[in-house]
Protein backbone atom coordinates (compact mmCIF):
# COMPACT_ATOMS: atom_id res chain seq x y z
CA UNK A 1 0.00 0.00 0.00
CA UNK A 2 2.82 2.32 0.84
CA UNK A 3 4.37 1.63 -2.47
CA UNK A 4 1.04 2.09 -4.14
CA UNK A 5 0.61 5.40 -2.37
CA UNK A 6 4.02 6.56 -3.43
CA UNK A 7 3.35 5.46 -6.95
CA UNK A 8 0.01 7.30 -6.86
CA UNK A 9 1.77 10.42 -5.59
CA UNK A 10 4.34 10.05 -8.32
CA UNK A 11 1.61 9.57 -10.90
CA UNK A 12 -0.21 12.67 -9.57
CA UNK A 13 3.02 14.61 -9.62
CA UNK A 14 3.78 13.37 -13.12
CA UNK A 15 0.21 14.27 -14.18
CA UNK A 16 0.71 17.82 -12.77
CA UNK A 17 4.01 18.01 -14.60
CA UNK A 18 2.25 16.71 -17.70
CA UNK A 19 -0.46 19.36 -17.30
CA UNK A 20 2.18 22.04 -16.73
CA UNK A 21 4.12 20.79 -19.71
CA UNK A 22 0.92 20.59 -21.76
CA UNK A 23 0.09 24.16 -20.75
CA UNK A 24 3.59 25.24 -21.64
CA UNK A 25 3.33 23.37 -24.96
CA UNK A 26 0.02 25.13 -25.60
CA UNK A 27 1.60 28.48 -24.80
CA UNK A 28 4.57 27.61 -27.01
CA UNK A 29 2.22 26.57 -29.80
CA UNK A 30 0.37 29.88 -29.44
CA UNK A 31 3.69 31.79 -29.47
CA UNK A 32 4.80 29.77 -32.51
CA UNK A 33 1.46 30.41 -34.23
CA UNK A 34 1.80 34.16 -33.54
CA UNK A 35 5.38 34.11 -34.79
CA UNK A 36 4.38 32.19 -37.89
CA UNK A 37 1.60 34.72 -38.50
CA UNK A 38 4.10 37.51 -37.93
CA UNK A 39 6.55 35.82 -40.33
CA UNK A 40 3.76 35.40 -42.87
CA UNK A 41 2.86 39.11 -42.56
CA UNK A 42 6.54 40.04 -42.87
CA UNK A 43 6.86 37.86 -45.96
CA UNK A 44 3.79 39.57 -47.48
CA UNK A 45 5.26 43.00 -46.71
CA UNK A 46 8.61 41.85 -48.08
CA UNK A 47 6.98 40.69 -51.31
CA UNK A 48 5.08 43.98 -51.55
CA UNK A 49 8.28 45.96 -50.92
CA UNK A 50 10.11 43.77 -53.45
CA UNK A 51 7.44 44.51 -56.08
CA UNK A 52 7.60 48.20 -55.17
CA UNK A 53 11.41 48.14 -55.44
CA UNK A 54 11.21 46.38 -58.80
CA UNK A 55 8.72 48.97 -60.02
CA UNK A 56 10.91 51.80 -58.76
CA UNK A 57 13.98 50.17 -60.32
CA UNK A 58 12.18 49.99 -63.70
CA UNK A 59 11.09 53.62 -63.35
CA UNK A 60 14.66 54.59 -62.44
CA UNK A 61 16.04 52.70 -65.45
CA UNK A 62 13.51 54.41 -67.71
CA UNK A 63 14.37 57.80 -66.19
CA UNK A 64 18.09 57.10 -66.68
CA UNK A 65 17.51 56.05 -70.30
CA UNK A 66 15.39 59.15 -70.88
CA UNK A 67 18.07 61.33 -69.30
CA UNK A 68 20.73 59.68 -71.49
CA UNK A 69 18.61 60.34 -74.58
CA UNK A 70 18.12 63.95 -73.58
CA UNK A 71 21.84 64.38 -72.88
CA UNK A 72 22.68 62.85 -76.27
CA UNK A 73 20.14 65.08 -78.02
CA UNK A 74 21.53 68.11 -76.20
CA UNK A 75 25.07 67.12 -77.20
CA UNK A 76 24.00 66.69 -80.80
CA UNK A 77 22.24 70.06 -80.81
CA UNK A 78 25.29 71.70 -79.19
CA UNK A 79 27.62 70.06 -81.73
CA UNK A 80 25.35 71.19 -84.55
CA UNK A 81 25.25 74.73 -83.19
CA UNK A 82 29.03 74.71 -82.74
CA UNK A 83 29.53 73.54 -86.34
CA UNK A 84 27.14 76.23 -87.56
CA UNK A 85 28.95 78.85 -85.48
CA UNK A 86 32.34 77.70 -86.78
CA UNK A 87 31.02 77.80 -90.32
CA UNK A 88 29.67 81.30 -89.76
CA UNK A 89 32.99 82.37 -88.21
CA UNK A 90 34.84 81.02 -91.26
CA UNK A 91 32.41 82.80 -93.57
CA UNK A 92 32.84 86.03 -91.64
CA UNK A 93 36.62 85.65 -91.65
CA UNK A 94 36.55 85.05 -95.41
CA UNK A 95 34.28 88.04 -95.88
CA UNK A 96 36.56 90.15 -93.66
CA UNK A 97 39.59 89.06 -95.66
CA UNK A 98 37.83 89.93 -98.94
CA UNK A 99 36.71 93.25 -97.52
CA UNK A 100 40.26 94.04 -96.35
CA UNK A 101 41.60 93.11 -99.78
CA UNK A 102 38.99 95.33 -101.46
CA UNK A 103 39.78 98.14 -99.02
CA UNK A 104 43.49 97.86 -99.78
CA UNK A 105 42.74 97.87 -103.52
CA UNK A 106 40.48 100.88 -103.08
CA UNK A 107 43.18 102.66 -101.09
CA UNK A 108 45.76 101.93 -103.79
CA UNK A 109 43.32 103.07 -106.45
CA UNK A 110 42.60 106.22 -104.45
CA UNK A 111 46.31 106.87 -103.96
CA UNK A 112 46.95 106.29 -107.68
CA UNK A 113 44.05 108.57 -108.60
CA UNK A 114 45.29 111.22 -106.18
CA UNK A 115 48.80 111.01 -107.68
CA UNK A 116 47.37 111.21 -111.22
CA UNK A 117 45.15 114.14 -110.24
CA UNK A 118 48.04 115.84 -108.43
CA UNK A 119 50.20 115.31 -111.50
CA UNK A 120 47.45 116.56 -113.80
CA UNK A 121 46.82 119.52 -111.47
CA UNK A 122 50.52 120.32 -111.51
CA UNK A 123 50.52 120.02 -115.32
CA UNK A 124 47.50 122.31 -115.52
CA UNK A 125 49.16 124.80 -113.15
CA UNK A 126 52.34 124.70 -115.22
CA UNK A 127 50.34 125.17 -118.42
CA UNK A 128 48.33 127.95 -116.79
CA UNK A 129 51.53 129.63 -115.69
CA UNK A 130 53.00 129.16 -119.15
CA UNK A 131 49.80 130.49 -120.66
CA UNK A 132 49.86 133.47 -118.33
CA UNK A 133 53.52 134.03 -119.15
CA UNK A 134 52.70 133.83 -122.86
CA UNK A 135 49.76 136.16 -122.30
CA UNK A 136 52.03 138.64 -120.47
CA UNK A 137 54.60 138.36 -123.24
CA UNK A 138 51.91 139.02 -125.82
CA UNK A 139 50.54 141.91 -123.83
CA UNK A 140 54.06 143.31 -123.55
CA UNK A 141 54.52 142.79 -127.30
CA UNK A 142 51.15 144.43 -128.01
CA UNK A 143 52.16 147.27 -125.70
CA UNK A 144 55.49 147.49 -127.51
CA UNK A 145 53.72 147.53 -130.87
CA UNK A 146 51.31 150.23 -129.63
CA UNK A 147 54.15 152.36 -128.42
CA UNK A 148 56.14 151.66 -131.61
CA UNK A 149 53.11 152.61 -133.79
CA UNK A 150 52.50 155.62 -131.59
CA UNK A 151 56.13 156.72 -132.01
CA UNK A 152 56.07 156.07 -135.76
CA UNK A 153 52.81 157.91 -136.33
Amino acid sequence: QEENKQLTLKVEELERKLQTTSAQNLEFLQVIAKREESIHQCQLRLEEKTRECSSLARQLEMAIEDAKRQVEQTRERAASREKAAQSKVLDLETQLSRTKTELNQLRRSKDDAERRYESRLQDLKDRLEQSESTNRSMQNYVQFLKSSYANVF
